[in-house]
């Protein structure tokens, strides 16, 4: 059956498969931090920076293999990611050993999502449409908690029953998987023309200021994101040592737990805004997980279940407005430029995705270190920092549209 032949959420369903599949990498390093960390003699900054390159990479990258997808079929682009996602959590396993080989390889990977995260996107995009396409992009998004989790279960059980080298090796094969879905799953689909004379077509988005609150939002969603998926595993092994009591959990599970609880609340989430208004939703999701950052911190020292519950929560309020930012970008670009709206939206991201787990490390580093609960604290709360500060701004913004659409109404009135 070819690709015109399925239905949409057939095709919908395909991609999200061959993203997972492609992810299988993604959490390799943060699950297995702790025990790089030690073999490797890195303090938090050093530990954050190798997390960070991951992200360094999907940024310098995303811009040309995201916005190659306006000038070619997107699927193209991601079956040669996948390959390249695939050699690098090899050479991972079989050349990393120490913190610049350990960055070089991450820096790898993250390209290798670069081109197949936003450009699955664009692929269902070209071949979906509709208006179940917010919907279908939810679902897509929402993938990615899914990939996460399991790269998280997958590292850690390969790790434990080999070691953390042959457990990037073995990790390497799902990527290839991915890329030969895509291309016996997905038919050829035709391009649209590129607008002429704009080169990638960079300012043309950033000069339209709607398109700029999604960017930046999805920086600042990032921002806490990815700092915290970075040091999860190392922050619940704090804790669940810290405990009196035992947990039916190993760190990397419970990470992996939060990781899925992303699923749901991605795609209930952009329901949500799709009755009651994108930007009051993401205002409200962001202020909320602001506080709950600094509260899921202080809970380090509390019993392990108590920890575990309170960052849960923190985590599925965390992705409550990841799918509505997307689906609001998509929904106001252009579509002869969508792939460049995309890859400045992921650069903009994953570039905070690259600071923040850096900063996490130099504060716990800063404020005395990985044994102090104070430290995880403080470092946990530094991710609340962005989300705060433009949830405010929302506010701030919506309650001005509100009151001049009422000096509108009352001038009509009159």
């Amino acid at each position: 059956m070819n690709a015109s032949s399925k239905t949409p959420l057939r095709l919908v369903m395909l991609l999200c498969t061959a993203e997972a599949l492609a992810m299988a990498g993604f959490g390799s390093y943060p699950a297995l931090l702790p025990t790089l960390q030690l073999e490797w003699t890195m303090n938090g900054r050093e530990a954050g920076l190798v997390s960070g390159a991951f992200f360094l990479g999907y940024m310098l990258s995303v811009p040309f293999l995201s916005g190659w997808t306006d000038r070619m079929d997107a699927r193209l682009v991601f079956a040669v990611s996948s390959l390249l996602a695939a050699a690098a959590s090899v050479s991972f396993g079989f050349l990393a050993t120490g913190l610049y080989s350990g960055m070089a390889f991450q820096a790898i990977a993250g390209a290798g999502l670069a081109g197949t995260y936003m450009p699955g996107l664009k692929a269902l995009t070209d071949r979906v449409h509709g208006p179940q396409q917010p919907r279908y992009i939810s679902f897509y998004t929402a993938t990615f908690g899914i990939g996460a989790s399991g790269s998280l279960l997958l590292a850690g059980w390969l790790a434990n029953a080999f070691n953390w080298q042959t457990a990037f090796v073995l990790l390497g094969v799902f990527p290839v998987l991915a890329c030969v879905l895509v291309l016996k799953g997905l038919q050829p689909c035709p391009v649209a023309k590129p607008i002429a004379h704009q080169g990638w077509g960079w300012g043309r988005v950033w000069s339209q200021p709607v398109m700029r609150q999604y960017i930046i939002g999805y920086a600042v969603h990032c921002w806490e994101l990815f700092g915290m998926r970075s040091w999860q595993v190392a922050f619940f092994s704090f804790a669940f040592a810290a405990s009196a009591s035992q947990s039916w959990l190993n760190p990397t599970e419970a990470a992996a737990l939060l990781n899925l609880l992303g699923l749901p609340a991605s795609i209930l989430g952009n329901e949500v805004a799709m009755r009651w208004g994108r930007q009051r939703w993401i205002a409200v999701v962001m202020l909320a997980s602001g506080l709950l950052a600094w509260l899921a911190g202080a809970s380090v020292m509390w019993p392990w279940f108590i920890t575990l519950g309170l960052t849960c929560l923190y985590n599925v309020v965390i992705m409550a407005d990841s799918a509505s930012l997307t689906a609001g970008l998509v929904a106001h670009s252009d579509s002869q430029q969508r792939g460049t709206a995309m890859a400045l939206y992921s650069m903009a991201g994953f570039g905070a995705g690259f600071v923040a787990p850096v900063v996490f490390g130099a504060v716990l580093d800063l404020s005395g270190g990985q044994q102090q609960a104070t430290s995880w604290m403080l470092a946990t709360g530094s991710l609340s920092l962005g989300c705060l500060f433009w949830g405010v701004r929302l506010v701030r913004t919506l309650q001005s549209e509100t009151r001049r659409r009422s000096s509108m109404d009352r001038t009509s009135a009159s």
